[in-house]
């Protein structure tokens, strides 16, 4: 599932800051599960943004609104008769979201809130983990489920390299040696044979797999 990470709150008061009639928009999809565009999100960031407005003097109307899933044209159509009232949109959704709305409502700027971090799974409350970059050449079915793309420091779509230290990346004694890790998956199922098909080679990444904590949950886990 896609994951995201609200914007400094600064940011979003610069892209509001020539506009007197604000709709924040929020997406009942990926980014509430990962707690930070739903509706919660929306009203807890409408109230932070009036907060700041308040004691810089300035008024400004801010509206929120949540839609099923922003990404979808047709949960897009309750907004039809709201958004002529406003003259910005902002976004609490993931990229996608944000570029279906701006389409839809293409004569009104629509500006994200939020930045769209990752596909991964949830690891504990407020904690994700990175497990898919979306690199269009999905190899998972021929290396056990792990995936050599986020897993890999060197992002190997053939592998190893040579360069484990004891179980782990010689890039760092912290890093999992993904290749092993597929490894002694694909022993596990009697499937080795899987590990010398040379696969095409991509183009090269970052591949350094993140770990994605929304900040309220930031002091939960000392960072």
């Amino acid at each position: 599932m896609i994951k995201a990470k609200k914007k400094p709150v600064q940011e979003i008061l610069d892209a509001i800051s020539r506009y007197e009639k604000i709709l924040n928009v929020g997406c009942g999809g990926c980014v509430s599960v990962c707690l930070v565009g739903g509706q919660k999100e929306v009203n807890a960031l409408n109230a932070e943004l009036k907060v700041h407005l308040k004691k810089a003097g300035i008024r400004k109307q801010i509206d929120g609104y949540t839609v099923e899933r922003q990404c979808n044209e047709s949960y897009l159509k309750e907004l039809d008769n709201k958004v002529p009232a406003y003259d910005c949109i902002v976004s609490m959704a993931c990229g996608a979201g944000v570029q279906h709305m701006a389409r839809r409502f293409s004569k009104i700027p629509v500006h994200p809130v939020v930045n769209t971090a990752a596909i991964g799974v949830d690891k504990d409350l407020g904690m994700y983990e990175e497990n898919c970059r979306a690199c269009g050449h999905c190899v998972l079915g021929y290396t056990g489920g792990i995936c050599p793309v986020t897993r890999c420091a060197k992002g190997l779509f053939n592998g190893p390299c040579g360069g484990t230290n004891g179980d782990n990346c010689e890039i760092s004694n912290e890093i999992p040696c993904a290749w092993l890790d597929i490894y002694k998956r694909l022993k596990d199922q009697g499937r080795l044979d899987d590990i010398v098909k040379v696969r095409p080679h991509m183009e090269w990444q970052n591949q350094s797999p993140r770990t994605i904590i929304q900040e309220p949950y930031e002091r939960r886990y000392l960072v």
